[in-house]
This record gives structure tokens, sequence and C-alpha cells, in this order.
């Protein structure tokens, strides 16, 4: 007697599809943050395609028979990822909307913000292995973190900037920043918990 079972999909693969359109787009979004402005086409794109592999991966897991992580896990992580990238997008469309391009600081922040994806990635291609998603993730942590620091000395570099205007414009990009290291910190302690929940 034979029995069928239903196919288990690489659901953590899917995963790092979407995350490889994410480091894709960051990359875009740091070189247009460097002051390439033809790579804010390149986020949007990047973006879009994120979007059709996070539905993919949704439409996967709600027919999986088993997944390498619990469902819910790989559904909180995914959408963890779209934010990062959405935040980015929404960075390059608010200095269009502002009339404020990307300075040093900005610059600086986007470098990092493709570092700490780049763990995130090394995370999610250590689960249920060998213990490096936890090395991946904390990477990921400190690099975020290294984000903080550039936000908090561009913000005190304001105050001697005397066009409100500009103060505002910048105060938005900044804080859009750190609101994608935020969103790194988010994806990598999910990380970490679904490591917990593993062990």
């Amino acid at each position: 007697m034979r029995w069928f079972l239903p196919e288990t999909p690489d659901v953590l693969g899917l995963l790092r599809t979407q995350l490889a359109l994410t480091i894709e787009g960051m990359d875009a979004f740091a070189e247009w943050a460097d002051g390439t402005s033809t790579a804010e086409r390149a986020v949007r794109d990047d973006e879009h395609r994120a979007d059709a592999a996070k539905r993919e991966l949704y439409r996967t897991l709600r027919s999986a028979f088993i997944t390498p992580l619990e469902p819910e896990d790989v559904f909180a992580l995914s959408r963890g990822i779209d934010r990062i990238l959405n935040q980015a997008k929404d960075a390059v469309r608010e200095s269009e909307v502002m009339a404020c391009p990307p300075d040093r600081p900005l610059a600086a922040m986007a470098t990092l913000l493709t570092q700490a994806v780049r763990a995130l990635d090394a995370a999610v291609a250590g689960l249920g292995g060998d213990g490096s998603a936890t090395t991946g993730a904390e990477a990921a942590i400190k690099a975020a973190r290294r984000v903080e620091r550039v936000y908090r000395r561009a913000m005190a570099d304001l105050l001697a900037v005397d066009d409100l205007r500009e103060v505002t414009a910048r105060r938005e990009l900044y804080r859009r920043g750190a609101r994608i290291a935020d969103a790194v910190v988010d994806v990598a302690e999910r990380v970490l918990y679904a490591v917990v929940k593993e062990a």
C-alpha cells in the first residue's frame, strides 16, 4: 500500500528568494543615497519584485503540509523583510516630494543597512542548521545599532542648520533610516525566537 503525502515545498528557499530581492533593493537604495539618482527606479522595481516573492511564499505556506519552521514564524519573517524594503522605497519617495536629496549621513545609514540585510540572509540560511542563524541575527542587530549612532549624530548636526525646511526634511529622512534599522532588528529577533523554539 502506497501513501500519497502532499509535497513539502522549500519554504525557506522562498523566504531567501524574497531576501535576495530585498538585498538587491537595499543595494540600489545605498547607491541612491550615495548620489546615484537613477538608482531610485531600481529601488521601486526591486520592491515590486520582492512583493511578488512574498505573495508566492504566502500561497505556498497555505498549502504546505510540513514546514521547517512554524508557519507563524515564516509569515512573521516574510512580513518583517517586506517592511525593510517598503521603508527604503518610502524614503526615496519622501526625498523626492520634499525636494531634499540624500546626504552623507543617509548614505552611511544605507551602507550599514545593506550589511544588516546581508546578515539577515545568513541568519535565515542557517535556520534549522548549525547555529549560524544566531550568528547572522546578532550581526544584523549589531549593524542596525550602528545605524542608530549615525542617526543621533546627524540629528545633533541639524541643530546648526538655520533653514527650517531643510531641518524638517532631513529629520524625516533620518527617521526613515532609523525605522528601517528597527525593522531589521525585528526580523533578527524573530530569527532568534525561532531558533529558541526549535531548540
